[in-house]
């Protein structure tokens, strides 16, 4: 294959990446927490032997949009939203985690977990745990929880060590390194954080990406054709 095939399929390999990320933009257009995501290229120059260097597409890299979402009223005594920066953190079984999903269940224990039974952890990074007999619990913005009047826990607000390093590790999970504290975060109770993909922006991405993908498809497609031809030609 000439160059113009190797720059072309690595420019086929960005866009398939862009593609699945932009589909999973959309199915999670209504999850609470969700954080949209898009690709970053770069251009990859490579000398090979005595040849001219060819610069190719490198679509590896992942972005994460920040942007917040707006609020949903739930009234759930369980649900918190943040307003402005920070991430509630959360024990995993691959280590602490960070996540703007508020989704919060006391479980037999009083322990506060997430639907998938991940601990959320306080501001000391301890699992946080309601006293048995509370019958009203209320967050201030500052993350203090109170139960029946008497505070009992301070939720902490956290931030990744590097924003550069935050990573989506699956679902509404981050990791971030070893997190630090965040100080300029308010929380909300009883609402949860929307999503902050536009599903219209999103599936014309996706259109857009799609029709890249068959034009550089059909290209591929003529150049092997071209090949073949010399080939034949050559043969006979």
């Amino acid at each position: 294959m000439e160059a113009a095939g190797y720059v072309t399929l690595t420019r086929q390999s960005g866009l398939l990446r862009e593609m699945q990320i932009v589909a999973n933009n959309v199915a999670n257009g209504s999850t609470a927490g969700f954080r949209r995501e898009g690709i970053i290229f770069s251009e990859f120059v490579r000398r090979a032997g005595d040849a001219p260097s060819m610069s190719m597409a490198l679509g590896g890299t992942r972005r994460i949009d920040l942007t917040e979402g707006g609020l949903t009223r739930t009234g759930g005594p369980f649900d918190f939203a943040i307003r402005g920066e920070g991430f509630f953190l959360v024990e995993t079984p691959a280590g602490p985690r960070l996540t703007r999903a508020g989704v919060f269940t006391p479980g037999a224990d009083g322990g506060l977990r997430t639907p998938d039974g991940h601990p959320l952890l306080d501001a000391g990074g301890s699992p946080v745990t309601v006293p048995p007999g509370i019958r009203t619990v209320q967050l201030g913005a500052d993350g203090t929880l109170s139960g029946d009047g008497q505070p009992f826990a301070r939720l902490g607000l956290w931030l990744p060590s590097d924003p550069l390093a935050l990573r989506h590790v699956g679902g509404t999970l981050f990791d971030g390194g070893d997190p630090v504290p965040a100080t300029g975060g308010l929380l909300v109770q009883g609402s949860l954080e929307d999503s902050n993909v536009d599903p219209v922006l999103e599936v014309a991405r996706m259109i857009e990406v799609q029709r890249a993908y068959e034009s550089g498809q059909g290209f591929l497609d003529r150049e092997d054709e071209r090949m073949r031809g010399m080939i034949r030609m050559l043969g006979g």
